[in-house]
């Protein structure tokens, strides 16, 4: 039973420290874990597992915007790069027992859709970021 329920809705996302695009992020979902390793021999009568190397994806889906500091931009001068760090918080920047911040260094942001649209209708991206380690920090 759940003993809390936190809207998401002042969710933080910062690249390499010093871009934040928290304002132009209209939702965020952050996967970690474990590859899942096979460990099971001969004579055994069930699959066992055990983990491997940390696994990352964060898909993102931001509001576009053109300007030499704003979306288009910051993600451009990413792509392709196997060294960013992301730094994601479900409320606010500051780290809590209930905001625990994950960070994720080394990720890889393949590619970028840097025109996308609909008249009528605000310009949306989303970009997935995956690899890398993550750590999970409350202070």
């Amino acid at each position: 039973m759940a003993t809390s329920t936190i809207p998401l809705d002042n969710a933080a996302v910062v690249i390499n420290s010093t871009v934040d695009i928290s304002d132009q992020v209209q939702s965020v979902t952050l996967t970690v874990g474990y590859d899942q390793l096979e460990t099971t021999a001969m004579g055994a009568t069930g699959r066992s597992y055990t983990k491997g190397l940390q696994s990352v994806d964060a898909t993102m889906t931001l509001f576009n915007s053109y300007g030499a500091a704003e979306v288009e931009a910051s993600l451009e001068a990413i792509v392709g790069d196997d060294a960013v760090t992301l730094e994601i918080y479900p409320k606010g920047t500051t780290p809590g027992v209930d905001n625990p911040e994950y960070t994720i260094s080394g990720a890889f942001l393949a590619s970028v859709p840097v025109i996308t649209g609909t008249v009528g209708e605000l310009s949306m991206v989303t970009v997935t970021f995956t690899g890398g380690t993550w750590a999970r920090a409350t202070s």
